[in-house]
């Protein structure tokens, strides 16, 4: 196996990172976040509020977002900022793909500030920016096999 050493900068695309939209984490992100509105949970009176189902609630996805820089940039990632913007509701039995783009990066003083997108089938379910800030240098590492090369 070799070793590929890459340091992020502006412009660095992280990861996308896949979820599975389930009945389970829609529900558990509502209970967890207090958010007992019923379009959270109940599927019956979702529909009858002219929903086709129950959908995820904005803190759930606050939450998703915050991992998936965070797991970027490693555990002493600290989250500064989330603006984030809600569009195409998140339903059961789809996925939201996660992406992001460093737009600003501060090594010196561990800042960072990065574009985020999370897709589903209907479009962009949230975009925004996040900014954080980090105290160790982030490295990515990519394991290959050579045998592959």
């Amino acid at each position: 196996m070799g070793v590929e050493t890459t340091r992020p900068g502006v412009g660095t695309e992280l990861p996308p990172l896949e979820i599975p939209i389930t009945r389970t984490l829609i529900v558990a992100g509502a209970i967890a976040s207090r958010d007992y509105q019923d379009v959270h949970h109940d599927a019956e009176l979702a529909r009858q509020k002219g929903s086709p189902d129950i959908f995820m609630n904005i803190l759930t996805t606050n939450g998703l977002v915050g991992r998936y820089v965070t797991d970027y940039f490693g555990p002493t990632a600290e989250l500064r900022r989330v603006a984030i913007r809600l569009g195409a509701p998140n339903y059961p039995g789809d996925t939201m793909v996660l992406t992001g783009r460093i737009e600003e990066l501060d090594d010196e003083r561990g800042t960072a500030t990065l574009r985020v997108v999370g897709a589903n089938g209907l479009g962009n379910h949230v975009t925004g920016t996040v900014t954080l800030t980090f105290t160790e240098a982030t490295v990515t590492v990519t394991l290959t096999d050579e045998a592959d090369s």
